[in-house]
């Protein structure tokens, strides 16, 4: 009866003291301390889900820590005691306790990324997509295809080949550490479109990952990975590879360009103009030996037609 009102009053503080907590987090600290603003329909998702967890992570944490504090302390070696505490053979409802809540937790936890997943993983098919674009990884940069959509507003049917990184130099020729964005590898997309993208690679495996996006997925050797969105926030975003895939990995740069339909379909016509008709396949593929590949390279091609 003397515990009830003791609690009552340590609750008080306690809830006051969670409100001004989360009263005085930045939008930051709300979002988990995520990376980016959330550029699609999905970042949304992603970020509560990370921040749902940390949040019952942590109530676990302060579960199991609390308790092994108060063990530590409630059943210490009392001055003058000697010989073995007193042993239990079983204690039903720690037992309980210890096998139902972690079955509940793994239970949610399941639930909810399975929900999660599969809202991510449904991808749009060729008559839903708006746009639609083959991303190659290579050591150490990447191809765009941007592929026709029959009934799209969007322009397409061209490609951009993109290399790696390159440092700026200064006045001496000698590198300043710092990435020439210029020349960097760079993916358009409209805004407000439905976006399907196949993730391929032409050598090693490599990871697509636009940090904004808050999503990432491999591209392997021979098979093609597939992610679809809506880009919902005009801007520009950094994108990498999340995949160590050989000595320039740190290189492997891109921005994504998310702009207004009018300026995407501009930008696919320049590309025209430049002669970047058609798209960069398979066939550019540095791996030639892979299962359900059987194009020749171009160079091999070229040596073969000198011969």
């Amino acid at each position: 009866m003397r515990k009830g009102p003791r609690f009552k009053w340590a609750a008080a503080p306690v809830a006051l003291t969670l409100v001004l907590v989360l009263a005085g987090c930045s939008q930051q600290q709300l979002d988990g301390f995520m990376p980016g603003k959330g550029a699609t329909d999905h970042a949304t998702t992603v970020e509560n889900f990370w921040v749902n967890s940390w949040i019952v992570l942590l109530a676990v944490g302060i579960v199991t820590w609390g308790l092994v504090l108060w063990a530590t302390v409630a059943y210490r070696r009392r001055k003058g005691e000697k010989g073995m505490p007193e042993q239990l053979k079983y204690h039903m409802p720690i037992e309980i306790f210890f096998t139902v809540v972690p079955l509940i937790l793994v239970a949610g936890f399941f639930a909810f990324t399975a929900k999660d997943q599969t809202t991510i993983e449904t991808q749009y098919s060729e008559a839903q997509a708006d746009v639609h674009i083959e991303a190659y990884g290579k050591q150490w940069a990447w191809d765009f295809n941007y592929l026709p959509v029959q009934g799209s507003q969007y322009d397409a049917g061209v490609y951009f080949s993109g290399i790696q990184a390159q440092e700026l130099k200064d006045a001496n020729g000698q590198n300043t550490g710092e990435i020439d964005e210029s020349q960097l590898p760079v993916l358009y997309l409209p805004v407000n479109a439905k976006v399907s993208i196949d993730l391929k690679s032409r050598d090693v495996a490599h990871s697509f990952w636009v940090v904004d996006f808050h999503y990432k997925k491999d591209n392997i050797p021979g098979k093609t990975n597939q992610i679809s969105f809506v880009t919902e926030r005009e801007g520009t975003y950094i994108g990498k590879c999340a995949e160590l895939c050989g000595e320039y990995h740190s290189m492997m740069l891109f921005q994504v360009k998310v702009v207004s339909a009018a300026e995407y379909n501009a930008y696919i016509q320049s590309l025209r103009d430049a002669g970047q008709t058609g798209s960069h396949g398979d066939d550019y593929n540095r791996n030639q030996n892979l299962q359900g590949v059987d194009a020749v390279h171009p160079a091999e091609a070229a040596s073969s037609e000198s011969k």
